[in-house]
């Protein structure tokens, strides 16, 4: 298998390309919905309510955190995730410049 070879693109390219595959599971997206609706800090029942094995929402907490959309603050022996509302503004602000983008001509086909 090839290499990304991430550093031909911009910096911009790169982000949006981070962003979109952080999106691109519906486990992500789901435990990025239940943070939203619960609107504070979550310890420990994510497994129940996602339905899926504690080492994979485990892994998927740790793409989310590594993008910088989630954090945690350990508390006791668990780990409580929220929305980095900076980050998340920040990422929201990206993706919505780009995907504001129009096509200008629309004879090209």
């Amino acid at each position: 298998m090839g290499l990304a070879k991430t550093e031909m693109f911009t910096d911009q390219q790169n982000e949006i390309a981070r962003f979109a595959k952080v999106f691109g599971h519906p486990a992500r997206v789901a435990i990025l919905q239940h943070l939203f609706k619960l609107n504070t800090c979550v310890c420990g029942d994510l497994v129940s309510e996602i339905g899926l094995a504690q080492p994979t929402i485990s892994q998927h907490l740790k793409e989310l955190k590594h993008l910088g959309l989630i954090k945690g603050n350990v508390e006791g022996t668990s780990v409580c995730y929220c929305i980095n509302t900076e980050n998340w503004t920040q990422m929201k602000e990206v993706m919505s410049h780009f995907l504001d983008q129009d096509i200008t001509k629309a004879d090209c086909c």
